[in-house]
C-alpha cells in the first residue's frame, strides 16, 4: 500500500515538445496563448516548463491558437533558423516549388 502512495505523488515523466518556443516564435505571451487555448496562464506555465502533462485536445487547442499543426508542437523547434521547416515557412509559395524541386532531385540520386 505504502508503495501505490509513493508512486501517486512523482513528479510525471516529462514530454518532449516545443510549446514555449511556439509561442515565442508567435510573439505571444502566457496569458495571451492561454486565453486563445482556454487554459489558465498557470496551466500553460506548468505544461511549459514540462511540470504537467499536455493531453490530446489540449495540445489541438494550442496548435489552432499557434496557427501550426499538433505534431510540429511535438517535433519543430521554430527557433532553429537553419532548420527546414524554417527556411520553408519564409519561403514564398514560388520558392516552395523549387525547394521541393531540389528535395526530390535530392532523394532520387541518392535513392538509386
Amino acid at each position: 500500500m505504502a508503495q501505490r502512495v509513493r508512486s501517486q505523488f512523482k513528479r510525471p515523466v516529462p514530454q518532449r515538445h516545443f510549446i514555449k518556443e511556439w509561442r515565442k516564435y508567435r510573439g505571444l505571451t502566457q496569458e495571451t496563448l492561454a486565453e486563445r487555448a482556454a487554459m489558465t496562464p498557470n496551466n500553460l506555465s506548468q505544461l511549459e516548463n514540462h511540470k504537467q502533462r499536455y493531453s490530446a485536445e489540449g495540445l489541438e487547442r494550442l496548435a489552432e491558437a499557434l496557427q501550426c499543426e499538433p505534431a510540429q508542437l511535438l517535433t519543430v523547434d521554430p527557433s532553429k533558423d537553419d532548420a527546414i521547416w524554417s527556411i520553408w515557412e519564409r519561403a514564398k509559395p514560388a520558392e516552395r516549388l523549387q525547394i521541393v524541386a531540389v528535395a526530390k532531385a535530392l532523394v532520387s540520386k541518392t535513392g538509386t
